[in-house]
């Protein structure tokens, strides 16, 4: 085995990792099918969960590659990582 198949490996396990929550699986859905960033309350008002849950699971999606973030003054918006996706999971995405 390869260095570089090695960092995917490890990537990859990251990711599944990280998409074992089911929240942070509909926190993608919200965002792919929004098809624009969104903010924290936004998230939460969606999903009616407390922001700071919605945050927490913001930084697990960012630290794993999923997502993107953005910053205005005091305000985070989110965005799916495509590159990630189709780098790691091309078909994903259409299953949300």
């Amino acid at each position: 085995m390869d260095i570089e198949q090695s960092k995917k490996d490890n990537q990859l396990s990251a990711i599944f990792k990280t998409l074992s929550e089911p929240n942070r699986i509909r926190i993608l859905r919200i965002l792919y099918h929004s098809g624009r960033e969104l903010t924290c309350s936004e998230i939460s008002d969606q999903l009616n969960i407390s922001k700071s849950t919605v945050s927490y699971h913001f930084k697990a999606l960012r630290h794993a590659g999923l997502t993107t973030t953005r910053q205005v003054a005091q305000t985070k918006y989110l965005s799916i990582n495509q590159k990630t996706f189709k780098e790691y999971l091309p078909a994903f995405l259409d299953s949300l």
